[in-house]
């Protein structure tokens, strides 16, 4: 039985919400990392053709596990080398593992039932096998899990797209005959911080996409969410899984004010804050409380305390920034990040004034600190940064030479055009 007919967006969308999800299963199944994926994008390339003609079928993840299974069964089937590496699935593959069942199978196809847990959880700690290093882990989990091409993941590693491609096929050979399983806790505590930096990459791939026509992937910023849900679920006491999901809840409830009526890009202090989902901004302000309760504050739990006091201000000029400053001196005490030593550098502009905001900016550039200073498509964040803090200072023909070196080096559409528009604003 079919539900009604779906347009090709949202067919879109559920495809990429459940891909992770059916690759997953396959993997517990199978143990075969390539194969199955290349199965998996056979079966999410037919559920394209037929599914706006025939309908969305009542449970998509189980159309889509049957056709996947049944695609890599038949290469698997005619590969010479089939029986050898059944013995060996059959040797990892724990005995409650996910078995496909012959097509047609129970009301699912899946032997009248879905699997227990959540397999795209337990996709994303095998991404971050120990076996991989944590660039191999981020690049891996990003293509699998995310449901980002290589293209994007290189964009976002200021890398050539055949190196990333090399990379991540080279991950899926290490991790190859690993055990498809939750891992155990001791292991799980050491993979904990790689998966939280490759959803927090997930995530700021979604709210900025790097490149194409649109500011905010949806689908991404609401997947990483929904994954690190999960991964807190698992983890109700850690401060840092906490903080993560408060930061996301946080930045994602301003998302409805971010554009305008034409996908222009409206920045932070412009936007119409009666937009802002103020069920978010409550539940988040929650768990960044509960963050810094739980622990040390790290990280995601100051970046979500930072968060929070904007998302906190009725009215730009209401913003607390000078806790806002001294929130990230501790961030910039603990972490490297070029992002938070920019983030920093806006403060001071904000607290002491624009001048030494700038001095802050031009010091980072100096020490080739910027986001992605000296990369081309990374600096434009430290270009943007300095050209807002120009037009504050005055320094008007300096302010629209920074927008526009900042429009040339970013690879986003929206970013582009905003950029562009505040340089032409300040033609004489």
């Amino acid at each position: 039985m079919k539900a009604d007919r779906t347009n090709d967006d949202n067919i879109e969308d559920l495809l990429r919400l459940h891909a992770p999800q059916v690759l997953g299963a396959l993997v517990r199944r199978y143990g075969h990392f390539d194969p199955a994926e290349d199965a998996v994008q056979e079966a999410l390339i037919a559920a394209a053709g037929q599914w706006p003609e025939d309908g969305v079928p009542e449970n998509p993840r189980g159309w889509l596990i049957r056709v996947a299974s049944r695609r890599l069964t038949d290469r698997l089937r005619s590969d010479e080398a089939r029986r050898r590496r059944e013995e060996a699935v059959a040797a990892l593959t724990p005995a409650d593992a996910f078995v496909a069942p012959p097509p047609g199978e129970g009301p699912t196809g899946l032997g009248g039932r879905a699997p227990s847990e959540d397999d795209t959880l337990t996709l994303l700690f095998l991404c971050c096998h120990p076996a991989l290093s944590p660039a191999a882990q981020i690049a891996l989990t990003l293509r699998a899990v995310g449901g980002l091409t290589t293209a994007e993941i290189a964009r976002a590693h200021l890398v050539e797209e055949a190196t990333m491609a090399q990379r991540i096929s080279r991950a899926k050979r290490a991790v190859r005959g690993a055990e498809f399983r939750a891992p155990e806790p001791e292991d799980r505590d050491r993979r904990l911080a790689a998966v939280l930096q490759v959803l927090y990459l997930i995530f700021n791939e979604g709210y900025t996409a790097t490149a194409g026509p649109e500011l905010h992937r949806t689908d991404l910023a609401r997947e990483a969410i929904r994954l690190t849900r999960a991964v807190r679920r698992l983890l109700p006491q850690e401060g840092r899984v906490t903080g993560l999901l408060a930061l996301m809840v946080l930045t994602e409830a301003r998302a409805p004010a971010r554009t305008g009526p034409d996908g222009e890009l409206i920045p932070l202090d412009e936007q119409d804050r009666a937009l802002w989902d103020r069920t978010a901004i409550a539940e988040g302000t929650a768990l960044a409380e509960e963050a810094l309760a739980q622990g040390p504050a790290g990280d995601y739990q100051l970046q979500a305390a930072i968060a929070a006091l904007h998302d906190e201000a009725g009215r730009a000029e209401d913003t607390d920034w000078p806790q806002i400053l001294a929130l990230y001196e501790l961030l910039v005490h603990r972490t490297p990040d070029p992002a938070a030593a920019l983030g920093r550098a806006v403060a001071v502009a904000m607290v002491h004034g624009p001048r030494a905001g700038l001095a802050e900016v031009d010091a980072l550039a100096g020490a080739g600190a910027g986001v992605g200073a000296g990369a081309g498509a990374g600096r434009y964040r430290l270009d943007a940064v300095r050209a807002h803090l120009l037009e504050r200072a005055g320094e008007l023909d300096a302010a629209r030479v920074a927008y526009r070196a900042a429009a040339e080096g970013t690879l986003s559409e929206p970013e582009a055009r905003y950029l562009r528009a505040r340089a032409d604003r300040l033609v004489p």
